[in-house]
């Protein structure tokens, strides 16, 4: 069940690889002063990180989400002229990503537990067991907590006058897969403290 869950959310790999593009158009713009050239560092960055997951024949899915997650980056800061404009789409997603797992858990409908389902092959038959469904609800605040983090802390940075591109790179950076990879050890922590539902079941991995 471990396993599933990390390969779920893109394991350490897929949050670096999400993290590298940001800290190649952070690094330049703070180098250069110029968001072209940044631009360009952050999406040639996250380009030679999918030519090398072409090159070994693995999945490119978590390479392709960061490559349009910094073209959209870059769409913001170039039609600005402004860097920290680059980092408004993370903040807008975090809050959307929030507020949807937020929905979900209200509705008794909880994010992990569709993560849980597109690995296993059974897409909601975890929702027929009470006990997994609660599993799922209490995984699900603890994905939803570091979307909260990142946008109580860097939409008011964002918002603070000046060039905040250094310090929300920084930010997102930080906040970033350390946070996500944070989570991930919380819940395989609820998940290992002793037999849960998912492990109960006939056929049950951990």
């Amino acid at each position: 069940m471990r396993a599933q869950l990390s390969k779920a959310l893109g394991g350490v790999r897929g949050m670096v690889e999400a993290a590298v593009p940001t800290i190649g158009f952070t690094a330049t713009y703070v180098v250069t002063d110029q968001v072209r050239t940044a631009v360009y560092a952050g999406i040639g960055a996250a380009v030679l990180l999918l030519l090398v997951r072409l090159a070994q024949r693995s999945n490119p899915q978590f390479v392709l989400n960061s490559l349009l997650g910094i073209a959209i980056a870059a769409f913001f800061a170039m039609r600005s002229g402004r860097a920290e404009d680059a980092f408004i789409p993370g903040i807008l997603l975090n809050a959307a990503y929030g507020a949807g797992m937020l929905l979900s858990i209200a509705m008794r409908w909880p994010v992990v537990g569709f993560l849980i389902g597109t690995v296993t092959g059974d897409p909601t038959g975890w929702r027929s067991d009470p006990g997994i469904l609660r599993l799922c609800s209490r995984l699900t605040w603890i994905l939803l907590a570091p979307c909260v983090l990142r946008v109580v802390v860097q939409y008011p940075v964002y918002l603070t006058e000046g060039d905040q591109s250094g310090l929300l790179g920084v930010a997102k950076i930080a906040m970033g897969w350390p946070l996500q990879v944070a989570a991930l050890a919380t819940m395989v922590w609820v998940l290992a403290r002793g037999r849960t539902p998912l492990e109960s079941r006939p056929g049950a991995t951990a």
